[in-house]
């Protein structure tokens, strides 16, 4: 593709890579957020606030940070939640936690609507976090390299 765009004299877009200043971003090599051609992907998130897990125990709450955190690094981004097409949940013990994470979904998502994906898994890095979540938004020329 790159080669297409350049015989036509056309460059493609960067990616531009937002970061939280979270500590694990330079130890693991990640972005909170990269855009790139009107689309915006957010990493996983979780519940975690200034390096502290919140809700331990409580799938609801864990899942309804871990979701607004994500809106606010798109956000920070330059991404109005509105734009927010996808979202993705991975959750710890489905079965017992899979109602309350979709419960916080609908409570910080369930205007919006995203297409959504809800995944049991068997655990997360540290064994209190019960869901992580991803979100995707699309929106043609907000910037963000493209």
């Amino acid at each position: 593709m790159r080669r297409i765009l350049s015989y036509l004299g056309l460059t493609a877009p960067a990616p531009q890579r937002h970061g939280s200043g979270g500590p694990y971003e330079e130890v693991i090599g990640y972005s909170r957020v990269v855009t790139m051609n009107g689309m915006a992907w957010t990493a996983g998130t979780t519940a975690v606030v200034n390096g502290e897990l919140q809700g331990i125990g409580a799938p609801e709450t864990q899942a309804g940070i871990a979701l607004q955190e994500a809106v606010f690094a798109l956000e920070r981004a330059g991404v109005n939640r509105k734009y927010i097409v996808q979202s993705r949940m991975y959750v710890v013990d489905i079965e017992r936690n899979g109602e309350a994470v979709g419960r916080a979904h609908a409570i910080v998502l369930g205007q919006i609507k995203p297409v959504a994906t809800m995944v049991g898994i068997s655990r997360l890095v540290d064994p209190q976090m019960l869901v992580e979540v991803e979100l995707v938004a699309a929106k043609p020329n907000y910037g963000g390299g493209g």
